[in-house]
């Protein structure tokens, strides 16, 4: 194969030279270099030189990454250089020797054939004008002694290369000789190679060298301060070794170093945010340290344990299927179809909307009517862990935020300990008894509440235990109630309020056939053996228990499988039907007594509706007129002050309106009246027995008799207006359990019936009245005379208000 030709050609200072494309590196004139060539176009280039006359242009290209450059991938100044010596090392790499000649500038690059062949034109430095070698020389000085500070930081440098600057004066030789010696970039270097007059090049060569200084200074700090952290890791590794020596040698085997990394490999696997995971790291860091026997060391892993152990990132998929929870709701619980329809909403909008979150239920009825229950069926229903705690008698903030762990003894608070039982970061967490919450000298645990049930503040809720931020926003919080009005405001408006009412008598039946029973034949190992009648359940009902819920009906029902198990386990019989009349010879006489109402129509009794804690209750109210007195007003029964002030009302409208229900008003100054509500040990209070205060007053001061089948509620004023009440719905069920079937409302009241469970409105008429003449009217039996005259004038609506005793049995209707 014939060698390669090379083209040389000289016109104007321009030659053809072949053309090796350097990547990282830029060559001076007057510098030697030697450099390895593996590319197939540059040996060929090299090759080519060599058969002429040595000479090759030599160019840095931009990119390093590019194998095959073109004109527009090369800078435009290079360096025309001798090949001094080559050295093929193998077929693909060749080492060469060469030293730069002159500077020179790329015209135009061939790339058609087997190496690179370019036009360059000779572009020496441009010289230094007489005006300009002061400022020259001032340079030069400069660079001199800013390359004494650039050795203070390589003094890796050869003392060669230190000699030839240090001894040189040449601005020019200086010019190629430093940047070609010195650790600069090969970008930077060729910014000096491209600028064509002289002491433009000094001053940008001192401006890199004065940047290089200022970055090998930021190195050395680093340097330094590494080789001291260093130094300092070293001394504390080895005084822990003496330690890890000393506690062997007294018999303390305990690694806590081991341990400490153990704990802190659990603590980075929960993948905390960095302030929480840094906090618990310095706590591994203590342990590391300290000896085995020291008595903080249990404190220290007590904690790093509640830390690990927590749920951090741990949820449950919710399942908000709703024929499912209509399904689990239905198997657990009769009857509440309006609190099963608000728990159906709320989990129909966490399907439609998954990141709605801060939704507080609370749960408020009697004792005993399924408020925890409800709560473990949500649970169930959404797939979720469930945990209850009890608030009743709670009067520590401790108890819910967790005790510091300064104290002897410290744990975390309920809120914590909860979601750690439930194993999930997203439970349902049952509140109990949240109106029992009481605060002393220790703090309010309510207030500690508030941000517990705050979706703007649980998101970090952080119990004083573990001083660090817990997710509490995915929890849903369920808590339970029985007097809405015991929990304090600020609580109260964060949650949404779901009443559960009292049950009536049907519910309770087949509360007890459904649920009750099945479950303890099951407890008591009677299934198949003992069957109840429907007769022997309501006698359980009527004569046994008196409640709202249904706890006593299944203790009771109880109390009868264990009496029957006793017979059955004494081979007396084999299976039991229990009737009415043997539920009576098992548990002896009925112990519930017929509640102190009036039951015939009488003169000055009136039947009144309360509301408590656990139902509404009945409250007859009792007047006596005592003649030759003295106008004095007696009242008694344990009333509150607001009671009081309803009896005066009472005593001031009848005064007011003598003549109208034929009271001769001498009669209030000659006779003495006595007002008492039966059960005289319990406290009665409220402004609701207003009208039933007023209505046994009139009775007795006119000597008309009250309707026994009626009942009434209602606050009154001066001037007889009847204004509305609160607790309509448990009042109602207590005058259908005592078989009342006429109830004066107050009109206001009206809107409150929807509420009412349907078997009491089909069984209970309801009478709007707005004010007591209207009262009077349905309430008294007045003579025909009276009705016809000035009575009717003065309460036109009277007849058609209530029906007769009798017609109001037979039809019952719902006045709405």
């Amino acid at each position: 194969m014939s060698e390669p030709k090379v083209r040389v050609r000289v016109a104007h200072n321009v030659v053809h030279l072949p053309v090796v494309a350097l990547r990282g590196l830029v060559v001076f004139p007057n510098n030697v270099v030697h450099f390895e060539v593996g590319r197939a176009k540059s040996i060929a280039a090299i090759e080519a030189a060599m058969h002429g006359n040595s000479n090759i242009f030599l160019v840095a290209q931009k990119d390093m990454d590019t194998e095959e450059p073109t004109q527009k991938d090369l800078y435009t100044f290079g360096v025309i250089a001798e090949i001094k010596q080559v050295l093929r090392v193998s077929e693909e790499l060749v080492k060469v020797l060469v030293e730069g000649k002159t500077r020179a500038k790329l015209l135009e690059l061939d790339t058609t054939g087997k190496f690179l062949q370019a036009e360059v034109r000779s572009a020496p430095v441009r010289g230094i004008s007489a005006d300009k070698r002061t400022q020259t020389e001032a340079l030069v000085r400069s660079l001199k002694d800013c390359f004494e500070e650039y050795l203070s930081y390589s003094p890796q440098i050869s003392k060669d290369v230190v000699y030839n600057i240090v001894s040189s004066d040449s601005p020019l030789y200086l010019s190629e000789y430093m940047p070609a010696n010195l650790l600069f970039k090969y970008e930077d270097k060729q910014t000096i190679l491209n600028e064509s007059t002289l002491l433009g090049r000094l001053e940008k060569l001192l401006v890199l060298l004065h940047q290089e200084c200022d970055v090998l200074s930021i190195e050395k700090e680093l340097d330094d301060k590494v080789n001291v952290q260093m130094d300092k890791n070293q001394r504390d590794y080895y005084l822990r070794e003496q330690m890890h020596i000393i506690s062997e040698e007294l018999g303390d085997v305990d690694d806590t170093r081991a341990e400490a990394e153990e704990y802190a490999a659990k603590i980075k696997a929960l993948h905390l945010e960095s302030d929480s995971e840094t906090k618990l790291l310095k706590e591994c860091d203590r342990l590391s340290k300290m000896a085995g026997n020291q008595a903080e060391i249990s404190v220290i892993r007590t904690f790093l344990d509640t830390v690990i152990a927590l749920p951090w990132h741990i949820t449950t998929e919710d399942d908000l299927d709703q024929a499912h929870a209509r399904k689990v709701l239905d198997r657990d619980h009769y009857g509440l179809e309006k609190v099963k329809e608000r728990i159906l909403e709320i989990l129909a909008v966490r399907k439609l909307n998954t990141d709605v979150k801060g939704q507080i239920i609370c749960l408020v009825g009697p004792p005993g009517v399924g408020k925890t229950s409800i709560a473990r069926s949500v649970a169930e229903c959404m797939n979720r862990k469930f945990a209850r705690m009890s608030l009743g008698g709670v009067h520590d903030e401790a108890e819910i935020r967790g005790h510091r762990r300064t104290y002897i003894g410290a744990m975390p608070g309920r809120i914590i300990s909860a979601v750690n039982s439930a194993k999930s970061s997203n439970p349902v967490i049952l509140l109990d008894e949240i109106d029992k919450l009481s605060g002393d000298y220790r703090g309010d645990p309510s207030s500690a509440l508030l941000e517990v049930l705050d979706p703007e503040q649980n998101k970090s809720f952080k119990d004083n235990y573990l001083d660090v931020p817990f997710d509490l926003s995915e929890v849903l919080f369920i808590t339970t109630a029985n007097d809405a009005s015991r929990i304090p405001g600020p609580l109260y408006d964060r949650m949404d309020v779901i009443e559960l009412p009292s049950y009536t008598r049907v519910e309770k039946y087949n509360i007890a056939k459904k649920h009750l029973l099945p479950k303890q034949l099951k407890n008591n190992g009677l299934e198949g053996r003992v069957t109840f009648s429907p007769a022997a359940i309501y006698e359980i009902i009527d004569g046994y228990t008196r409640e709202a819920g249904v706890r006593t009906l299944e203790r009771t029902i109880t109390a009868v499988l264990r009496k029957c198990a006793q017979k059955i386990a004494a081979g007396e019989t084999e299976k039991i039907s229990v009737s009415a009349t043997m539920v009576k010879s098992l548990l002896g006489p009925e112990k519930v007594k017929p509640t102190f109402i009036s039951r015939t129509d009488s003169v000055g009794i009136a039947n009144g509706l309360a509301w408590t804690s656990v139902g509404g209750e009945m409250l007859p109210v009792e007047v006596s007129v005592i003649p030759n007195g003295s106008g004095k007003v007696e009242l008694t029964g344990s009333l509150g002050d607001v009671m009081k002030e309803s009896a005066q009302l009472a005593v001031t409208y009848a005064r007011v309106h003598a003549e109208t229900y034929g009271i001769a008003p001498e009669q209030f100054k000659n006779t003495d009246i006595h007002i008492h509500a039966p059960e005289g040990a319990v406290p009665k209070d409220g402004p609701s027995a207003g009208v039933t205060l007023t209505t046994a007053l009139i009775s007795a001061l006119s000597g008309y008799p009250v309707r026994h089948n009626l009942a009434m509620t209602g606050e009154i004023t001066l001037h007889g207006n009847v204004l509305p009440i609160g607790g309509l719905k448990e009042k109602s069920m207590a005058a259908f359990r005592e078989g009342i079937s006429t109830v004066l409302i107050p009109k206001d009241n009206e809107s409150d019936l929807y509420e009412v469970d349907e078997e009491v409105k089909k069984a209970v008429r309801f009478v709007p009245v707005s004010d007591l003449s209207q009262v009077l009217k349905a309430a008294l039996l007045l003579p025909p005379a009276r009705t016809a005259g000035r009575t009717a004038h003065a309460v036109p609506q009277a007849t058609q208000l209530i029906a007769t005793e009798e017609s109001a049995a037979k039809e019952p209707s719902t006045v709405m």
